[in-house]
Formats: C-alpha cells, structure tokens, sequence
C-alpha cells in the first residue's frame, strides 16, 4: 500500500480531519478501497457537487448553496431580534440541537489570533451592518473561553460601540478554554441563562 502514490495521498488528507491520524486515516482507506462501489463511488459524486454547489454566506456566514440560497439570509417568514455570534458552523449545530437558542445566528469563521492578526478575514463588518439593518436588539457573543475567543468578543464589542444594541457574552457554565461545540445541552442552557450585559451605554 506504501508503494500506491494514490493511497498515500488519501491517506494524508484524511489525517487532515479533526480527530484522526496516520492510523485511522489507513483504516478509513481500507474501508474505502474495499467498499468502491458502495461508498467511494457515490462518496466522489457527493464531494464534487458539495465543492461546487455549498459556500459560506458572506452575510452570515453559514452555509449556502449555490443553487437555493442562504437559508438564514433568506428566512422571511420569521423575524427575530437577537443575533448570537459564534466561531464556526460546528458551534451553531451543537446551540441549535440543544433548541436552547431562538434567533438569528452569525458565524464569524474562525477567532483573532493573539499571535498573528486574522480580523480582516472575519465577517464583523457584516455583523455591525446585520444589526443596523435588521433592527437587532441584542448581541449574544458566544465565542469560546480560549484567549483567542475572548479577544474576539472583545473586538466585536468594540465594533458596534456606536450602535444602540445590548451586548452580552455567555456566562456561568462555560468553562475556562472550553469551546462551544464540545459542551453538553445542560452546560449550554447554564451559559445562555446567565449570560452578562457587556456595554454599559445601553439602557
């Protein structure tokens, strides 16, 4: 298998994904290899449609087809007042399952690392224009207790300084360097309950 240029490149993109190394990646392309016609087949026509068809939103950042829209952006038929700020697309799946949260969500693709500055790749200009123009009452900044989360959230809050909305973060249960798709439903509800007010200019 060693000798299989081809195998050997599966094998490295594979390790790529969260939580598998070397050696899950080669049982993952065992698998593969003896499933070609029932998974590997229809695994490629699958790939090839989500890298054509599925992009982020540059509004919101979530998830959209190229073929239907953004589902958030485009949701009419209910209108929300609060906007909960999140990393990634993990961490909006892991809130909506727990059906803790009702609202709009904005996913930021990433945090602004203490190390190298990221903030032009993050969509909070389109945050602050989200909230002028949908008459959002309140900000919940559920970014993870890492530094590079909280850095993010500070940042955030400081961009819509000038506008009149009420900004919280979440509060007791999130642990420190906890993230937000790792935590349990009750953990969340403790989080989302409790959260703090941030800015002080807001009646």
């Amino acid at each position: 298998m060693n000798n299989i240029n081809e195998i050997e490149d599966l094998i490295k993109l594979i390790s790529k994904l969260p939580g598998l190394g070397p050696k899950s990646a080669k049982r993952i392309v065992l698998k593969l290899i003896n499933n070609r016609e029932e998974i590997v087949k229809p695994m490629a026509n699958v790939l090839a449609k989500v890298y054509k068809n599925v992009t982020r939103c540059r509004s919101c950042g979530s998830l959209r087809s190229n073929l239907g829209g953004c589902i958030n952006c485009e949701n009419t038929e209910v209108k929300f007042n609060k906007i909960c700020v999140v990393e990634d697309i993990a961490d909006q799946w892991s809130i909506e399952n727990s059906n803790i949260f009702k609202g709009y969500f904005h996913i930021l693709g990433g945090t602004i690392s203490s190390l190298s500055n990221r903030k032009e790749d993050l969509l909070i200009n389109s945050l602050v224009d989200r909230v002028r123009k949908e008459k959002i009452e309140e900000v919940i900044l559920a970014t993870s207790a890492t530094v590079e989360g909280q850095t993010t959230a500070y940042y955030i809050q400081d961009s819509l300084k000038n506008c009149k909305v009420k900004i919280t973060k979440l509060a007791q249960g999130l642990p420190v360097g906890g993230e937000i798709e790792n935590l349990d439903d009750g953990t969340l509800f403790s989080a989302f309950k409790n959260r703090s007010k941030l800015n002080s200019n807001f009646d």
